[in-house]
C-alpha cells in the first residue's frame, strides 16, 4: 500500500495500546535447552542417571577425560530454572551452551535507526523483535547476482545509498540515446522504465518506491547512511505509479510483465487497490511461469483478506508472498491487514527509517515498510541459494518465520520473518513468552452478554506465584473502536487494551500473579463481550 504514514498521536497509539508478547534475544546467546555440565565423578553420571534425575531429554560426552557432558532439555524451560536443577546434582560447573560467531554490523551511520532490521529497544520497543539481520549477515550479505524488482513509484538511482546496487541495462546505457538498443521494445530504459509516463527514465517521483528499495538494499559497510536488509544486491527500478502514488491495471500489468522479461528473480510489490482483475493475475502467473517470486503488500485497512479479498496479495496464485505489519514490540499494526489462509508472514512495518529521493531518509508506516523486509530475506536466501525459484524461496520463508503470538491466527506462519533461519535453514524455536505453551487450567469467567452501555467492570484473576498470567477467550466481540477492555497489572498499570473481535485468541500477558480485566463501554451499541475457558501461567 501507498505509504500511509501514521502520526505521532497514532504511533504512541500503536505502541501503548497492544500487547507485549515477544520474547527479548537474550544478552548473550545460547542454543535453547542445551547445557555443558562437569561432574564431580564420571562414574556416577550414567546415561539413565541423566534422563531421569536430570530431567533432560538426552546427552552426549563433550571431554571423557573432564568429565564434561552436554545436557538437553526442555527448551521451554528459563534457563535460570534449568541450571539450578542441574547444580543440585553431582555438577561442579553448569553452563548454558553458548553461542560464538562474529559481529558483522555494518559502519552505516543511521544504522541505530533501524529497529526493525536490528532492534535494541533504541525506539522504546522490545529488543529482539527485528528480522535477526546480523545474525544472517555472518552468512551473507547479499549479493549482486540477485534481482530483485521494485515495482512501485520508481527509484533515486542516484541517491548515494542506492546507486551502488541499481540495476544498469547495459545494452541501453551504452547505446545510442532514443534507440531500443536491446530490442526489447522499450527506448532508453537504462535503470528500469516508466510506465506512469511512458518513457525509459524510472526516476522516483513520489518517494515511495526510494523508501522500498533503502529497506531491500542501501548499500552496506559504506560509511553513508543506512544499510538495507542486503549490502549487496541488484535494484531494478519499474515505475507504474505517479507523483501521487496512484497508477492503472494497464500500468501495473505492463510493469510486472516488463520486470519478469528483464530477468528480476524477486519483485516487490508495496502497492494494492482495486477490484479482482483475471488480466493482472495472469501477469503474476506469467512471473511464476518464469520462476519469479512476488511479494506483495497486504494492505493496510485492518482489514481480514480471508473474508474481504485484497489485491494483488490475495489472488490464489502459488508464487505470492502476502506481508503483514507489526510494531517494534512485536504487534500487529492496528492498520494491517491479515488472514489466517491469505497472508503469509508478518514484518516491521511501523516508523520504518528508509531512503527518500533527493539524498533524505525518513520514518514511513504501512504494510509498504513490511514488505520490503520480505522482499530483502528473499534475496539474502537467493544470495546463498542460486538455484532457488519461487517455490524453495517461498517455502523457506514461510518454514523460517519466528514464532510469534500476536500475529498467530492472523498470518498462516504465525511468525515475524527472520532472516538468520532463512538463510541457515534452521527451524526456529519456539516463543517462550507465548501464553500457548504455558500451562493452563480451567477458569470460566464471562461479561454480560452483551454487555452494558456505559459499563465500567473489572474482572481479576490471581495465581499465586505465577511470573505471568494470560487468559484464553474462547470468544471475544465489542464494538471495534468504541468499546473496549483493558488488562492491568497488579499495580493497576493497563498493559494493553483491545476492541473489535479476538475469538479463540490469548489474552496479552501480564507480570506478575495478577490479571486485572476492565471492560469498558460507551452508550451506544453493545456487543457479544468475552467468554474465558482458562487461564495460563508462566511460574
Amino acid at each position: 500500500m501507498v505509504h500511509g504514514r501514521i502520526t505521532v498521536a497514532t504511533s504512541l497509539f500503536l505502541l501503548l495500546g497492544a500487547s507485549t508478547v515477544f520474547a527479548a534475544t537474550p544478552t548473550v546467546e545460547a542454543v535453547p535447552g542445551e547445557y555443558l555440565v562437569q561432574v564431580k565423578d564420571q562414574k556416577v553420571f550414567r546415561k539413565e542417571v541423566a534422563l531421569q534425575a536430570l530431567g533432560a531429554e538426552s546427552t552426549r560426552v563433550v571431554s571423557k577425560d573432564r568429565n564434561i557432558y552436554l545436557v538437553k532439555r526442555n527448551i521451554l524451560e528459563k534457563s535460570e530454572y534449568a541450571i539450578s536443577q542441574l547444580k543440585s546434582s553431582n555438577a561442579v560447573i553448569v553452563e548454558p551452551n553458548f553461542i560464538y560467531h562474529i559481529v558483522k554490523a555494518p559502519n552505516d551511520p543511521m544504522y541505530g535507526e533501524l529497529w526493525g532490521i536490528h532492534n535494541t529497544a533504541q525506539k522504546g520497543g522490545h529488543e529482539g523483535v527485528d528480522i535477526d539481520a546480523e545474525r544472517a549477515w555472518d552468512v551473507t550479505t547479499g549479493s549482486r547476482d540477485v534481482l530483485v524488482a521494485v515495482i512501485d513509484t520508481g527509484v533515486d538511482y542516484t541517491h548515494p545509498d542506492i546507486a551502488p546496487n541499481i540495476w544498469t541495462n547495459q545494452a541501453e546505457a551504452n547505446g545510442k540515446a532514443g534507440v531500443d538498443d536491446d530490442n526489447n521494445g522499450y527506448i532508453d530504459d537504462i535503470h528500469g522504465y516508466d510506465f506512469a509516463n511512458d518513457k525509459g527514465d524510472s526516476m522516483d517521483d513520489h518517494g515511495h518506491g526510494t523508501h522500498v528499495s533503502g529497506t531491500i538494499g542501501a548499500k552496506g559497510n559504506d560509511g553513508k547512511g543506512i544499510v538495507g536488509v542486503n549490502w549487496d544486491v541488484t535494484i531494478m527500478g519499474v515505475k507504474f505509479l505517479d507523483a501521487s502514488g496512484s497508477g492503472s491495471l494497464e500500468g501495473a500489468i505492463k510493469a510486472i510483465d516488463y520486470a519478469t522479461k528483464m530477468g528480476a528473480m524477486i519483485e516487490s510489490n508495496s502497492w494494492g487497490g482495486g477490484g479482482f482483475s483475471d488480466l493482472l493475475k495472469q501477469s503474476i502467473e506469467r512471473a511464476r511461469d518464469k520462476n519469479v517470486l512476488f511479494v506483495a503488500a497486504a494492505g493496510n485497512e485492518s482489514n481480514d483478506n480471508d473474508a474481504n479479498p485484497s489485491y494483488p496479495c490475495t489472488y490464489d496464485t502459488a508464487n505470492i508472498v502476502s506481508v503483514a505489519a507489526v510494531d517494534n514490540n512485536g504487534n500487529m499494526a492496528d492498520f494491517s491487514n491479515w488472514g489466517h489462509s491469505t497472508v503469509h508472514v508478518a514484518a516491521p512495518g511501523v516508523n520504518i527509517y528508509s531512503s527518500l529521493f533527493g539524498n533524505k531518509y525518513d520514518s514511513w508506516s504501512g504494510t509498504s515498510m513490511a514488505t520490503p523486509h520480505v522482499s530483502g530475506v528473499a534475496a539474502l536466501i537467493k544470495s546463498v541459494n542460486p538455484t532457488f525459484g519461487y517455490k524453495e524461496l517461498k517455502a523457506r520463508l514461510i518454514s523460517s518465520a519466528r514464532p510469534l503470538s500476536s500475529v498467530r491466527g492472523k498470518v498462516s506462519t504465525s511468525g515475524l520473518v527472520n532472516a538468520y533461519y532463512a538463510v541457515t535453514g534452521l527451524t526456529p524455536p519456539p516463543d517462550p513468552e507465548d501464553p500457548m505453551n504455558w500451562p493452563t487450567a480451567a477458569n470460566p469467567l464471562s461479561s454480560p452478554h452483551p454487555y452494558t452501555e456505559k459499563m465500567h467492570k473489572d474482572y481479576t484473576i490471581k495465581i499465586d506465584g505465577a511470573k505471568s498470567v494470560a487468559v484464553f477467550f474462547d470468544r471475544f466481540e465489542l464494538e471495534k473502536n468504541y468499546d473496549f477492555v483493558q488488562f492491568k497489572d497488579a499495580s493497576g498499570n493497563t498493559v494493553a487494551s483491545w476492541t473489535g473481535v479476538h475469538n479463540g485468541e490469548f489474552s496479552p500477558a501480564v507480570a506478575g500473579d495478577t490479571l486485572t480485566m476492565t471492560i469498558v463501554s460507551d452508550d451506544t451499541v453493545d456487543a457479544y463481550g468475552f467468554d474465558i475457558s482458562k487461564v495460563a501461567a508462566r511460574k
